[in-house]
């Protein structure tokens, strides 16, 4: 699915069952609610933190969640997350085109030895 369908198919769910948009205030909170069941999930699974009996083990469904908000701003806001995004390769590829290269850090990670 290309992005500008991703942010058509969410309108159109939106328009359809949603009834209307939440304002961008309310999906922002929403946004960052789902990143934090996000980060609860990550944290347990390949962190130092165990499950609790019957939560969620799978990080998928809170990605969906995650970038469903989000294309939800990007509808509200106007923004054309394709065009962002292409903007956004750009931007990174000028600034990051050497950094990450030469980033010691990278090349030997902390805890692995040379």
């Amino acid at each position: 699915m290309e992005i500008k369908e991703l942010q058509q198919r969410v309108d159109a769910w939106i328009r359809e069952y949603g009834v209307r948009y939440f304002s961008e205030l309310t999906n922002m909170a929403c946004l960052a609610e789902e990143v934090g069941e996000l980060a609860r999930i990550m944290a347990r699974r390949y962190g130092d933190q165990s499950f609790k009996q019957g939560e969620r083990t799978d990080p998928a469904d809170e990605m969906a969640d995650v970038l469903w908000v989000l294309v939800c701003l990007a509808n509200q806001t106007g923004v054309d997350l394709e065009a962002a995004l292409e903007a956004n390769f750009r931007k990174k590829t000028a600034r990051d085109h050497d950094r990450h290269k030469q980033n010691a850090k990278l090349k030997n990670p902390a805890g692995q030895d040379s």
